[in-house]
């Protein structure tokens, strides 16, 4: 069977990466591995792939930025085309972004059969982009593979046949615990001269954080009172950045020196980082899953999770945007009163090897 597995953003390498991998050693199937290029820059997506040992895309469309509404059109219009070349029996989508959405859409209308890995997170706030791509994707899909149990539940309720839901568990932690051991020869702590423990890590990238000055200045100030108490390091995202410079807010920076703006890190990279820091404050749903299974605590600067699991299970506590909330439970995370957790249900390294065991019965 010719599974079309599609990527298109740096969040999706970490989770297809296991399953390509796993499909590679099946006997009846055929992984096609396609990025349409959503997110492509040297650092931020081709050191992924090298890092996750991924082989290079059987095809690239190379789509790059534009609104949501042009660049899913865009992605549709070259997926078909792709679809009617090369007629796959299958196509398998991961997470959330446009390149999910619009593949899903292709598929559905082409009546080829389509699996959603990540199926029935919810954070219930359809202003997010990514909701709507839940919400389509899911409501489209012909099977639905859940990395936790409260993905069920979500999906029962909008009407999804019990029989189309798989609980396999989380891929992301697939990737973390095949490369976990690697990570730890990277020296990315010694080049930036951290101690383990030493320092807390920050990542800010959605539009509500970075793309209202108000907030945003708020939260940098909140993450420069926290670097009094032990440096902070905020590998910064291209379009963080860029917004920091429109905001004028160098200045502001200049005032936390503790508070150190790094570039973009590889997976193994950053991988370390996150196993290692005292602290994590992001508003990545994928960082808030890894440091729930590597027992770091998490500060997730959110109004809302589509991964409550992290919460209730986990090392993560939604704190919003407030500077003072966000000073708060971050000094006391910092002062050794961090929230402790557990590791969620099937999230075991072997989700991959699940989804592989189901996609070859419809081989």
């Amino acid at each position: 069977m010719k599974v079309a597995c599609v990527v298109g953003a740096r969040p999706n390498f970490m989770k297809i990466a296991p399953i390509v991998d796993a499909m590679s050693r099946a006997d009846n199937l055929d992984p096609f591995l396609i990025h349409t290029g959503q997110h492509y820059d040297e650092i931020m997506s081709k050191v992924f792939f090298e890092d996750l040992g991924m082989p290079r895309p059987d095809v690239y469309l190379g789509i790059g930025s534009d609104s949501h509404t042009r660049q899913t059109a865009r992605i549709m219009t070259d997926f078909e085309k792709l679809m009617e070349e090369h007629k796959p029996d299958y196509v398998l989508v991961v997470g959330d972004v446009n390149s999910t959405l619009a593949a899903s859409l292709v598929a559905s209308k082409l009546r080829v059969r389509l699996g959603h890995v990540e199926s029935g997170l919810r954070s219930h706030d359809r202003d997010m982009p990514e909701e709507i791509n839940r919400l389509v994707t899911d409501a489209i899909s012909d099977d639905l593979y859940t990395s936790c149990a409260d993905a069920a539940p979500n999906l029962r309720k909008e009407g999804v046949p019990e029989e189309k839901i798989f609980f396999v568990g989380n891929v992301m932690i697939d990737s973390l615990v095949k490369h976990r051991e690697r990570s730890r020869e990277s020296s990315i702590l010694e080049d930036l001269g951290v101690d383990s423990k030493g320092y807390a890590l920050v990542t800010l990238h959605r539009p509500s954080n970075v793309d209202v000055p108000e907030t945003f200045q708020g939260i940098l100030e909140a993450l420069g009172d926290l670097s009094q108490e032990k440096p902070v390091l905020f590998p910064i995202h291209p379009r963080t950045r860029k917004r920091i410079q429109e905001f004028g807010l160098e200045s502001k920076l200049n005032q936390y020196p503790n508070l150190r703006l790094e570039e973009p890190k590889g997976y193994l990279d950053f991988l370390r980082l996150m196993d290692n820091a005292a602290l994590v404050l992001t508003d990545s749903g994928g960082i808030q899953e890894e440091t729930t299974f590597l027992s770091v605590p998490c500060l997730t600067l959110r109004l809302n999770t589509e991964r409550p699991v992290t919460v209730d299970e986990g090392t993560n506590t939604l704190v919003g945007v407030d500077p003072e909330a966000i000073r708060s439970a971050g000094k006391k995370a910092l002062t050794g009163d961090a929230k402790k957790g557990t590791i969620p249900e099937l999230w075991d390294g072997k989700a991959s090897e699940r989804i592989v065991d189901i996609l070859s019965r419809f081989a």
